[in-house]
């Protein structure tokens, strides 16, 4: 019988992979995205200093008023667009963009696009 690894384990493996190559500094961090069932989370990071520069989310209280649910397209257009106006308040407008494993489809691709066009580069 062939056994087959979890979606979870899979996704995993291939943001370590890709984590081999992607790696931000404090002129380029990188813009982590994690995304569940219920919610979609983004944050930018400074690997060289190992310290988190800013997130959002949907778990955050303006995001589930201003949101009818937390787990579609428009929602994780929210955490783009909040994401690119936090980075633009600390100076940063350009990352290095870190699917976390899933692929840039959906959810992950919406938030991207909205972080696009609220002024990030990547």
């Amino acid at each position: 019988m062939i056994k087959k690894k979890s979606r979870t384990a899979v996704r995993v493996k291939k943001h370590n992979r890709m984590r081999f190559h992607i790696s931000g500094t404090s002129q380029k961090p990188r813009l982590s995205v994690f995304r569940s069932n219920q919610h979609m989370y983004a944050q930018i990071i400074d690997d060289s200093n190992g310290t988190t520069l800013c997130s959002a989310s949907t778990v955050e209280k303006d995001a589930k008023a201003a949101l009818e649910k937390t787990s579609d397209i428009e929602a994780a257009s929210y955490v783009g667009k909040t994401i690119a106006e936090r980075a633009l308040d600390k100076g940063i407008d350009t990352v290095v963009y870190d699917r976390g494993g899933f692929l840039y489809h959906g959810r992950v691709k919406a938030l991207a696009d909205a972080a696009r066009e609220a002024g990030l580069k990547f």
